[in-house]
């Protein structure tokens, strides 16, 4: 990932233009929640915890990329983080890339700017 981005809790600097977002899980999480279940990619014996380290990896990781769209180099950097950034969770990289890709999708094209 490139050294002119920073990730934090409560905000991203994102590339060069000096943008600043907002990241408001909150709001998300409960979309997420309320929606997940209806998803191609999930299975029906797998609750919203299984899926939510997803939803929230793809989703702040929008703001650390500023907006941009998804593209092979995006997922590849993603993939890679994927390990540190599930935290306890046990689920793999292709069993989350659409929820992480689909979340990351979601907040690029929802956000504002703080």
């Amino acid at each position: 990932m490139a050294d002119s981005k920073e990730r934090k809790d409560t905000g991203v600097d994102a590339g060069t233009s000096g943008s600043r977002r907002t990241v408001d899980w909150g709001g998300q999480d409960e979309y997420w929640r309320d929606n997940y279940g209806a998803r191609p990619y999930t299975q029906s014996d797998r609750g919203y915890e299984y899926y939510q380290p997803a939803y929230k990896y793809g989703h702040e990781s929008a703001f650390f990329y500023g907006g941009r769209a998804w593209d092979s180099e995006v997922e590849h950097d993603l993939e890679r983080g994927w390990d540190q950034a599930r935290g306890e969770s046990t689920c793999s990289w292709l069993e989350v890339k659409d929820a992480v890709r689909e979340a990351y999708e979601r907040t690029r094209t929802h956000s504002t700017a703080a």
